[in-house]
């Protein structure tokens, strides 16, 4: 995993609408928003109202009927809602493969990460949902994306896995990766800074939630080598928290 920032220009849905055949009703109509390097999205709406039909869209697999999609990040991890678990490997079989195909990503660390690694030697055919979902969100993680699209990724996972995602997440924003995620069940809550996007009638509105009472604050100084201060400083915003390098003149 690089320790880098992503750097990406915004990326922009204008006037995107989409139907899957001709005289079909739209599923995705007239979206206009934009999405900043570090956004996180967490995206609601009931089923079938078009939310995995949005994620394809903003991965590129599929493209606008109408409208455009610009500025979207090179490289794209998309973690599907349903994983294609019928292929003939075991767990680190598949991410062997993937990591070829991928120029030689390291799934390795994510394994460690998403707390899966007792499931290496099982097929794919064999693993129950939560198990499959690891193996989805590791693949997607691997290719290192500026925008991570997650499929319900929270549905069925193990409770040390669901309590290491907000985490990666975070992770990821503080570097300017971009994360989408359509999730019903509010995982990605507890992160301070998640814009809210709900879709209804194939419309996308975003959503104000109210903030939290906050705590009392406590001032904390911290002292690092001076080539780890601005990613530092980064992720500790991205997280929610008011943090700034001190100069010797504001000490």
């Amino acid at each position: 995993m690089r320790a880098g920032l992503y750097r990406y220009i915004t990326m922009r849905l204008s006037n995107v609408s989409f139907r899957y055949r001709r005289r079909d009703q739209s599923v995705i109509r007239d979206v206009n928003s934009q999405v900043s390097p570090g956004d996180v999205i967490e995206l609601s709406g009931v089923n079938g109202a078009g939310k995995s039909t949005l994620l394809r869209l903003l991965a590129g697999l599929i493209s606008p009927t109408t409208g455009t999609i610009t500025g979207r990040p090179a490289v794209v991890g998309l973690a599907p809602d349903r994983f294609p678990i019928e292929q003939p490997f075991t767990v680190a079989g598949y991410l062997d493969h993937m990591a070829r195909a991928r120029g030689g990503a390291r799934w390795q660390p994510w394994a460690e990460r998403l707390t899966m690694n007792h499931l290496l030697d099982v097929r794919l055919g064999e693993l129950s949902k939560g198990s499959a979902h690891k193996v989805g969100l590791a693949q997607a993680l691997m290719a290192e994306p500026g925008l991570l699209l997650l499929d319900e990724p929270f549905a069925g996972l193990d409770a040390d896995t669901r309590d290491a995602l907000p985490p990666i997440v975070a992770d990821l924003s503080a570097r300017g990766v971009v994360v989408v995620a359509s999730d019903h069940q509010g995982g990605l809550g507890v992160l301070p800074s998640v814009r809210h996007w709900s879709l209804r009638d194939g419309v996308l509105r975003e959503t104000a939630q109210a903030a939290p009472a906050l705590p009392e604050s406590v001032t904390v100084e911290v002292t690092l080598p001076a080539g780890e201060v601005t990613t530092f400083v980064q992720r500790m915003r991205a997280e929610g928290y008011a943090a700034r390098e001190l100069t010797e003149e504001s000490r």
